[in-house]
């Protein structure tokens, strides 16, 4: 039977609770990461669009923390946008940051018209690293 185990980040929002879902599931040596925003530390939307990339990067980062994971374990990305064409430039300026070294992760880019109040959302699928 395969176990699955619910993952949050040290600093745990309300959002999870109050919407019902976990920030990621850890199934055997995959972590299936929930879309992740740039949410300010009181939930909202952090207004300038670069630094909400910038936010969401960092809460994905801590969910990740949370299983021992790193963005060098990610091997699938998503993300979505509600303005691609005009939010392109700035993700790839925080995305060349992120991940910076080959092989990068496979990478799904996907335009929406909402995001609830966000602009930018993404989720991923690591592989939870052996421990020796």
């Amino acid at each position: 039977m395969m176990q699955k185990q619910a993952i949050f980040p040290a600093n745990r929002h309300a959002l999870y609770e109050a919407h019902g879902y976990s920030a990621a599931i850890k199934s055997d040596d995959l972590l299936f990461v929930s879309g992740q925003v740039g949410s300010r530390e009181d939930g909202t939307p952090e207004p300038n669009f670069k630094r909400q990339v910038e936010l969401a990067f960092a809460n994905l980062k801590a969910v990740l923390a949370g299983a021992g994971c790193t963005l060098d374990d990610v091997i699938d990305v998503t993300s979505f946008h509600t303005d691609p064409e005009n939010q392109f430039g700035q993700i790839m300026e925080v995305k060349s940051q992120e991940f910076s070294t080959q092989p990068y992760p496979n990478w799904t880019a996907v335009g929406v018209n909402w995001l609830a109040g966000f602009d930018f959302e993404i989720k991923v699928v690591a592989r939870i690293p052996a421990v020796h």
